[in-house]
């Protein structure tokens, strides 16, 4: 009788699983779910009676991100600001965190010598950094762009490192029993190896250096998304606000994106890359 009772709980089971991991169910539940989210918004907008200078109509908002997104000005001025502010910074973070990574997973003296450094560079709150950050390199994009790369720094550190003390020890010694030179090792088993952590840390970089930029604009600047959503703010035009909003949230969906294709691209053996691909 028990019997009986649990095959159907496990049939049911079996079949919420089989939708889940349907491969089209994230392209249905995601625009339901937004959807749903709208309209609770409206619904409270329009029972609540808030001001739209307090919490504007989502109808409202759409306008006033068409007229934004149509915009030469908002495109050249704002968008563009802080697309390539970010990009450079993470670039530059790239180039210095990587290597340094490696040698820091490679000789752990090194690594104790700096961790007190690296750890006060990152428990020091970035905002706390940003004034002095705009005091000695103006209130320009160079600025920004160190803040973008101080806030990636450490994700390409860490990961990095991280990678290059997880290669297995036989693998290590299979190296060496092959008598494989310094820089075949690296090329052949280190690199590949620790490539895959590495952009794991970059996935993440990426969203650091996003909210570095925006901060640094926030705070001072005279162009970028997050000096546009200080004189929005300053004019009273919220609706405008949450448009910028948006705008900030587009631009750091795909840009990370962008660097998850990229690691589609340079790690296509990796489990994780195979399991997001079924």
């Amino acid at each position: 009788m028990y019997q009986k009772s649990a095959a159907p709980a496990r049939k049911k089971g079996g079949r919420w699983r089989a939708l889940v991991e349907h491969p089209r169910f994230a392209w249905i539940s995601t625009p339901v779910l937004v959807i749903i989210f709208i309209a609770l918004w409206d619904l409270y907008a329009v029972v609540t009676d808030m001001s739209r200078f307090v919490l504007p109509r989502p109808k409202e908002v759409a306008v006033a991100f068409g007229e934004q997104i149509t915009t030469p000005f908002v495109w050249t001025g704002h968008i563009w600001t802080t697309f390539y502010e970010i990009v450079f910074g993470l670039l530059l973070a790239c180039v210095l965190g990587i290597p340094l990574g490696f040698v820091i997973g490679k000789w752990e003296l090194l690594e104790r010598m700096t961790r007190p450094f690296l750890v006060a560079s990152q428990v020091v709150p970035m905002i706390a950094l940003i004034p002095l950050f705009l005091l000695w390199f103006g209130f320009g994009s160079f600025s920004k762009i160190v803040i973008a790369a101080l806030s990636a720094f450490f994700p390409f550190l860490i990961n990095t490192a991280f990678g290059v003390r997880s290669i297995p020890k036989p693998l290590k010694e299979l190296m060496m029993s092959l008598k494989a030179s310094q820089w075949e090792r690296f090329r052949k088993l280190e690199l590949p190896y620790t490539l895959a952590y590495t952009m794991a840390g970059a996935q993440l970089a990426i969203v650091t250096a996003t909210i570095g930029v925006i901060v640094g604009q926030y705070l001072g600047g005279n162009e970028g998304l997050g000096r546009y959503l200080v004189m929005l703010q300053n004019d009273l035009q919220i609706a405008r606000v949450f448009g910028a909003i948006i705008m900030i949230a587009l631009l750091g969906f795909l840009l990370y994106s962008a660097v998850v294709a990229v690691n589609r691209v340079l790690v296509p053996w990796h489990d994780s890359v195979r399991n997001s691909r079924r």
